[in-house]
């Protein structure tokens, strides 16, 4: 039988938000939906000329939707080909939920996002490398050096980095990685990436807990190699701040990790309440783990992410000695400090930074 092709037109106005989904609907379709009638829509010829001119093809707008009325803390966007398309989704999110505080991560998975890549991840919250995608865009020998390139974009303008897609595919079926697998691990985690993300060998894999342990095992393995070779880099990194007050912020920051190293801290505290303060200790990369106490439990789970924050929410006040004697309570009885070490704490309410040791 021959397939029936037909045509059919809409009247749309400039700036109007339309919404193509693949959705079957018991009820009447929302105003300005329209649904298509096959799986790969997106991935077909015609999104490819839809993708020129209305980037919104690749975002559900009803997904997006839930996703704010559950309070998620990230969302992330595909294909993105400008800092508009960031800054148009931020506006949606914020005409829907003015207190929400979700994050946008733009997934840098084609030849457009890398033609824009630094006003993409300015204008975002954070960036995923996605390899599968880029991989089939670009010549594959080219995907190491453009990941790296991703990875140090994202830490000079502190913002978070994940790297994605096809760590330890083989696990997917079998018990163990294969040794380019780990390889490919140790290399992302060398170069300082603030997260790696398992896909297919968490969601469908047959080992998917034995796939994170070999994640872990190697990332820890690969950190403590990285100390004990004293290859920690030297903290050069362009200034971002856009005010007085963000300026002093980055310097104590950058002392405080500088210091850290020197003075071999066995750890470094910061108490921020929105995290700005955490993700600029986090940018430098120090040598110790950095424990960040933040009264607002959305700022916690988004600290998760960034590269050596082991965030907690706690509350605390203007008096330094009071959140410090609470904090160390907190860390002594979990085990992670103890009387005698020597912490760096620093406070974004303050704007002060402190030598102690632990009582």
């Amino acid at each position: 039988m021959s397939a029936i092709m037909y045509s059919a037109f809409l009247l749309v106005q400039d700036g109007e938000v339309w919404t193509f989904t693949v959705r079957a609907f018991d009820s009447p379709r929302p105003e300005r939906t329209i649904t298509v009638n096959y799986d790969g829509f997106a991935e077909g010829p015609a999104a490819s000329f839809f993708k020129s001119y209305l980037w919104r093809i690749n975002v559900d707008w009803l997904d997006i939707d839930f996703a704010i009325a559950e309070g998620v803390d990230f969302i992330a966007i595909s294909f993105v080909k400008s800092a508009e398309v960031i800054n148009h989704l931020k506006s949606y999110i914020a005409a829907r939920s003015r207190d929400s505080d979700i994050a946008v991560i733009a997934k840098i998975e084609s030849i457009d996002s890398l033609k824009n890549l630094e006003d993409i991840i300015q204008a975002s919250d954070g960036a995923m490398v996605a390899r599968g995608d880029l991989g089939a865009q670009i010549p594959l020998e080219q995907v190491p050096s453009i990941q790296q390139k991703i990875v140090q974009l994202c830490r000079d303008l502190n913002r978070p980095v994940i790297v994605a897609s096809q760590l330890l595919e083989s696990m997917i079926e079998y018990p163990t990685p294969t040794r380019a697998e780990v390889a490919d691990v140790s290399e992302a985690v060398r170069q300082r990436a603030d997260a790696l993300m398992l896909s297919g060998e968490s969601a469908m894999g047959q080992y998917p807990e034995k796939a994170l342990a070999v994640l872990r095992n190697v990332s820890l393995r690969i950190e403590k190699w990285w100390r004990d070779e004293k290859r920690f880099e030297v903290m050069e990194l362009p200034e971002i701040a856009s005010s007085f007050s963000d300026s002093v912020s980055e310097e104590i920051c950058n002392c405080a990790a500088k210091m850290a190293n020197n003075l071999e801290v066995d750890a470094i505290f910061v108490y921020t309440k929105t995290g700005h303060m955490a993700s600029l200790l986090s940018r430098c990369r120090p040598d110790c783990p950095i424990f960040a106490f933040t009264t607002t439990p959305s700022v916690r789970r988004r600290l998760n992410l960034q590269w050596g924050l082991i965030p907690f929410r706690l509350s605390f006040s203007d008096d330094m000695e009071s959140n410090l004697n609470k904090t160390f309570a907190l860390l002594k009885a979990r085990g992670m400090i103890k009387t005698g070490d020597l912490v760096i704490s620093v406070s974004d309410m303050l704007q002060s930074i402190q030598v102690i040791n632990v009582p």
